[in-house]
């Protein structure tokens, strides 16, 4: 098969990125174009290809056989129809969308316009936690008993963001809250291989950042028992805690791993905790396209792209994108009714995305 097509729908710090990646690190698949965005023009130009006058536009080329969603999320089904019907592959940012409901909208368009649906999940594609999901498989901290995972930005930071990214305040988005939590989510599920059942949540802001789900703590129960916690929070006094911008803890029954994405992997067993694996650093806002930085997104991307080329199902679909998003949207759920919420929750009549 020839290198694949990609369009570019979306030219912000994520569309730089994934440009930059099929630039320099994919093989088999290129960029052929861009839309969307204020800086559209602008990426295309950095990255020598032509800027499309819309996403229409973009999508009635020939030359683009898929496309790589780097928008606000609330326009994903918008976009999802348009390209699925236009015979164009997707994969899309996280969250798959704002809710259930829309994730299996998305999975009936794909369905019927007979598309691949790839949803990014790059926590799974880290050096660090490919290391520890590795430990758990080979029997290094015993069977899963519980876990805990925190994201925490100062609130200083998240004013910035907001700043920056308006759409975070549209109601019909999922806000930073999903854009955090379907991250955890996703990885407390990818490292026991087992699903949610039950949630129980609380809900808030105390800040005065005029949105909601500013602050969630959540207690999920997983399938054989196995106890997590989820606490994810955007409005912490400076200077935050340090090693929270994306941390676990698991403990099983013979070991503990304690890891932050971006600075270590330890291991505690017997009298002692050892350091498995430092990361390299990298300065994510002065050096963006720094290789180690596009590591875990350049996996993502190859893996999408390598499931065309293999006429395959993509290995990270639209089936765990859902699941991510059930878990944040039973969060808000069980907070609104004061009640654990079981899971799944009811689903529409849906294909499977792929």
């Amino acid at each position: 098969m020839n290198s694949i097509g990609v369009g570019m729908i979306g030219s912000g710090f994520m569309g730089l990125t994934y440009s930059q990646c099929l630039k320099a690190h994919v093989d088999g698949a290129h960029l052929v174009g861009v839309a969307g965005g204020t800086r559209a023009a602008k990426l295309a130009s950095d990255f020598g290809v032509p800027a499309a006058e819309s996403v229409d536009a973009l999508l009635a080329r020939s030359d683009v056989d898929a496309v790589i969603v780097a928008t606000p999320d609330q326009h994903r089904v918008e976009i999802t129809e348009k390209a699925a019907a236009a015979g164009k592959h997707l994969l899309v940012e996280k969250p798959m969308a704002p809710t259930v409901a829309e994730c299996d909208e998305m999975s009936r368009l794909c369905d019927r316009g007979g598309v691949k649906l790839g949803v990014v999940k790059t926590e799974r594609f880290r050096s660090v936690t490919r290391k520890a999901k590795q430990l758990i498989d080979d029997g290094a901290i015993g069977p899963i008993w519980m876990m805990r995972t925190l994201s925490a930005f100062p609130i200083t930071l998240t004013k910035d963001v907001f700043a920056e990214r308006q759409w975070m305040y549209d109601p019909r988005s999922g806000g930073l809250f999903l854009g955090m939590a379907s991250h955890n989510a996703d990885f407390l599920r990818w490292l026991t291989g087992k699903n949610v059942v039950r949630v129980f949540a609380q809900v808030g802001t105390f800040s005065d950042i005029d949105a909601p789900a500013q602050s969630v703590m959540a207690q999920l129960q997983f399938e054989d028992g196995v106890m997590g916690h989820m606490w994810i929070t955007s409005e912490l006094p400076p200077p935050s805690i340090p090693s929270s911008e994306v941390r676990f803890e698991v403990i099983g029954r013979d070991a503990m791993l304690d890891l932050e994405n971006f600075d270590f992997l330890r291991l505690g067993k017997g009298e002692s905790w050892e350091d498995v694996f430092i990361p390299p650093k990298f300065d994510w806002a002065n050096d963006p396209t720094n290789p180690i930085r596009l590591e875990p997104h350049f996996r993502v991307i190859q893996g999408f792209v390598d499931s065309i080329r293999e006429e395959r199902t993509p290995t990270i679909g639209a089936a765990e994108g859902r699941a991510a998003v059930e878990i944040c949207e039973a969060c808000l759920r069980s907070a609104e009714i004061g009640e654990a919420v079981d899971l799944p929750l009811p689903k529409t009549p849906a294909g499977n995305g792929e």
